[in-house]
């Protein structure tokens, strides 16, 4: 997944999936708490994706699978878009991120993340920097 979508929830708080992410996505996909660089966004996860995330905690030794791991967990929500693809976003999934109105989708490799849009936008403006891409593309072999 690549890209940035813009979108507004409306008020039953429910969001578009952007054309170009409904085949990537599914028709069934996870929204869960998230962190980008330390700021708080959600975090959303393909079917495929989410079932190698519960595959790997179930392998923890339960002395890991406790506080910050768990909450991935009972923080998420599945979601089933419906005919319009829409999906809703939790109230506490949306005060986790300080989701507001207008929000961004963002596409990050095998998932994305969905973002208050100014959260979002003030996170590009300090990370964009020549020597952070660069660090970025030395991390994965470029």
């Amino acid at each position: 997944m690549i890209g940035k979508y813009p979108a507004k929830l409306d008020e039953k708080n429910r969001l578009f999936v952007p054309a170009k992410l409904r085949g990537e996505l599914g028709s069934t996909f996870y929204v869960t708490i998230g962190s980008n660089c330390g700021h708080r966004c959600l975090t959303v996860y393909t079917e495929e994706g989410w079932r190698k995330l519960t595959d790997k905690y179930d392998q923890l030794p339960i002395s890991m699978k406790s506080g910050a791991t768990s909450l991935l967990f009972t923080n998420a929500t599945e979601c089933n878009p419906d005919k319009q693809f829409r999906f809703t976003l939790t109230q506490n999934l949306m005060a986790y991120a300080g989701i507001g109105r207008d929000v961004l989708i963002v596409g990050r490799a095998g998932q994305a993340d969905i973002w208050d849009q100014a959260s979002y936008e003030a996170f590009e403006q300090e990370a964009l920097t020549p020597e952070n891409l660069l660090a970025s593309l030395e991390a994965i072999g470029l």
